[in-house]
């Protein structure tokens, strides 16, 4: 047979296939690592370009509302009438002949990208989102800018992880990103954002995704305040809650809030629905119809009605109308707001919602002014915790609408107020609007979209709901074989007894089948040689034999034990072991290794059952 021979400083001879297998092996490992960098830095990328984005189209909106409203439209003026009207006509053309995705306020539809398009939102639809919602809200359809900038966020999240050639997975990711990026620019703040795609759009978060999110929250704020400071939106004095009754008229705000929302809720799951039921052909007219009313509202004296409201708003922290003006505001906003958004005019419900729960604040602090003068709050502080009370019942988020507040006022003592009003009008709406308008939304769009106020809602299962008594016999793992056997030999019917769990020490178990335990019987009566075997046959097996005596159970069984179960752990997480274990026990987290409970896969499945 030839040798070879390797020479000193001489490379060693590779097989072409080994070094291929080499390559794909280095390569499958670098390539996740190398994708979770690129993942990162494009979280940041992402957020730069959607805070640009956002920035231009606030300014469109603003430059839009200048041009055609002027810079300080006023009651009776001709443009009020045809300006909305005429732009609805050509927001309804080109969105269906030129955008037909851009219809909504774009949350629903980053959901749907997510759920349904693996992330995948068209650079078309960013495009026209941006064009055709600039052009209602800046000619004075009553919409606002926050929920199309989400959108338009989530648009470029999917067009530049495509460009990037990212995985199927990360994809999907992306969308929700570029939604927080969007969402902080346009309110200036990063984290109602993050904690609003969390509540509404993902409902779940891991590490990776919510440090993702974060990035491209922070970078597009970063870009936002270069442009616009990093004032908040709204400035009111700080609160002292000297007196706690007080603390009656904030909840009396909460109660108002509930059932105002439960009428604009009401109102747009009413006319939505009957508007797009009706012949394709009226599509076309309806934008221009609610601009024409919308526009007749503002010409007989409501202007403040007229596009998203910010100025408004901020008369009205300053105390700056009436009650019954504010309570007036309100209701018309109510009513120009659902015109405007079910004919399909695409716009944001955000800045409505924020102007209807200020002008109600509001209006219940100019009360409270009037018959409590000693009470210690101002005016806008009412006002502020309104809008946060209409967001957390209208949009069914309570968590981001206390956030929402603290940020765009920067303002953190009126957090006790706002907890106590959003709470009650969270309540009040759940109670009597059981589906969120948004869920509503997706029913009527014919989609069938996951509810993360259902999944929010929903008690999950844990092994402790499925787990029964140890009716099973436990054998010691200390003790032999030999004893192992003597112990299940006890027991007359053995056929009966499926499975033995063994306790093996240091707080771990096995779930031993009764076949395996028939094995050692089988083993040890071979061993037992009978008087027919050959004398060198008999003392190899009798030798087999005391060594088997001396073995103890654990040392015979290896290494491998069941998992180590607990009774808080999710049912779910019991699943994937059923297919080596017939039996999982379930310890204490206290005292390692105590027996809680055993479940079967039985357990499980009729606990499932039961829901």
């Amino acid at each position: 047979m030839e040798e070879k021979t390797i020479l000193a400083g001489a490379e060693p001879e590779i097989d072409p296939a080994a070094e291929s297998n080499l390559d794909e092996d280095m390569i499958a490992r670098i390539a996740p690592a190398r994708e979770e960098r690129i993942f990162l830095l494009l979280s940041i990328f992402i957020g730069v370009v959607s805070g640009l984005l956002v920035v231009s189209f606030r300014m469109a909106i603003e430059w839009l509302s200048v041009l055609l409203l002027g810079s300080s439209p006023n009651p009776h003026q001709p443009r009020l009438l045809f300006v909305p009207a005429a732009a609805g006509l050509v927001i309804a053309i080109l969105t269906r002949y030129v955008f037909p995705k851009v219809r909504g306020s774009g949350i629903n539809q980053t959901k749907a990208a997510l759920y349904i398009s693996n992330g995948y939102i068209s650079f078309r639809t960013v495009i026209g989102k941006f064009l055709l919602s600039a052009l209602a809200i800046g000619s004075g359809h009553s919409l606002g800018p926050e929920d199309p900038s989400l959108q338009i966020g989530a648009g470029v999240a999917s067009l530049i992880s495509r460009r990037f050639g990212m995985s199927k997975e990360k994809l999907r990711i992306f969308a929700p990103i570029g939604a927080a990026a969007g969402l902080a620019a346009a309110f200036n703040a990063p984290i109602s954002a993050i904690l609003f795609v969390i509540e509404e759009v993902i409902g779940q978060w891991s590490a990776a995704v919510l440090g993702s999110i974060v990035l491209s929250a922070v970078a597009s704020v970063v870009v936002a305040r270069s442009f616009w400071g990093s004032q908040p939106m709204f400035r009111i004095p700080t609160i002292n809650l000297r007196d706690s009754r007080e603390l009656l008229a904030y909840a009396a705000l909460g109660v108002v809030g509930g059932f105002a929302s439960l009428i604009f809720a009401k109102a747009l799951s009413y006319l939505r629905p009957k508007l797009r039921s009706q012949p394709q052909w009226t599509q076309l007219f309806q934008p221009a119809a609610a601009g024409l009313l919308v526009g007749a509202i503002g010409y007989f004296g409501l202007v403040q009605v007229m596009g998203a409201g910010y100025e408004a708003i901020d008369q009205a922290m300053h105390a700056q109308f009436a009650w019954k003006m504010l309570l007036l505001l309100a209701l018309f906003k109510i009513i120009a707001t659902t015109l405007s958004f079910s004919s399909g005019t695409p716009g944001g419900m955000f800045a409505p919602t924020l102007f209807i729960g200020a002008m109600l604040g509001a209006a219940v602090g100019t009360v409270e002014k009037i018959y409590f003068p000693h009470f210690t709050g101002s005016v806008g502080s009412y006002a502020l915790v309104g809008m946060g009370v209409l967001f957390a019942a209208f949009l069914r988020a309570p968590l981001t609408s206390v956030f929402m507040v603290l940020e765009v006022s920067g303002n953190y003592s009126i957090v006790l107020p706002v907890i106590l009003a959003n709470t009650i009008a969270y309540l009040i709406s759940r109670v009597l609007q059981p589906v969120p308008i948004l869920e509503q939304f997706t029913h009527q769009d014919g989609l069938d979209l996951p509810s993360m106020e259902e999944l929010r809602e929903e008690s999950n299962l844990h092994l402790e709901d499925a787990i029964r008594p140890v009716t099973v016999p436990i054998l010691q793992g200390t003790d032999t074989i030999a004893n192992t056997l003597q112990s299940v030999a006890q027991y007359e019917d053995l056929k009966s007894i499926p499975v033995f769990l063994i306790q093996c020490g240091d707080g771990l178990w096995y779930a031993a089948r009764r076949e395996e335990l028939e094995a050692l019987t089988s083993l040890i009566e071979n061993a037992s040689a009978d008087e027919e075997r050959s004398p060198e046959r008999q003392a190899s097996l009798s030798a087999s034999s005391d060594g088997l005596s001396a073995i103890t159970l654990a040392q015979h069984l290896g290494s491998e034990r069941t998992p180590v179960l607990f009774p808080d752990l999710p049912l779910s997480s019991a699943l994937p072991h059923f297919e080596r274990w017939p039996l999982l026990p379930i310890t204490n987290r206290a005292l390692r290794g105590s027996l809680e409970g055993v479940v079967s896969l039985q357990n499980v499945l009729a606990r499932y059952q039961k829901r």
